[in-house]
């Protein structure tokens, strides 16, 4: 589903510890200059909250989850150590530090479908 013009969610996929790319969510089916993309699949939602200093953490964190929920049959993963997972930072780190929250919300691809 597209989102409406005026709305926008940035994911940050983070390919390695250096070097991440941004998703941004376009009402639009082209943006010149831009490379679209189309995220599909199944995703699992965990939210986390603290520095991003802490994002390793939280991948691991999400990783072991998936993996336990797998073993107990209650998703289905299709590789746990290849899974796709996408960071959606709630705030910018200012506005962390003034509200003294910072939520992220980690996407786990499960499957394509």
């Amino acid at each position: 589903a597209a989102l409406p013009e005026k709305e926008a969610i940035v994911l940050s996929d983070c390919d390695s510890a250096w070097y991440s790319t941004m998703l941004v969510s376009s009402g639009k089916e082209e943006v010149p200059g831009a490379e679209m993309v189309t995220l599909s699949g199944t995703f699992l939602a965990k939210v986390f909250e603290g520095e991003y200093k802490e994002m390793c953490e939280w991948f691991k964190a999400t990783k072991s989850l998936v993996a336990r929920l797998k073993e107990e049959n209650n998703v289905k993963c299709e590789d746990v150590e290849k899974m796709k997972m996408l960071f959606y930072y709630t705030t910018c780190p200012k506005c962390a530090k003034k509200y003294g929250k910072n939520y992220v919300v980690v996407f786990a691809k499960l499957s394509d479908k």
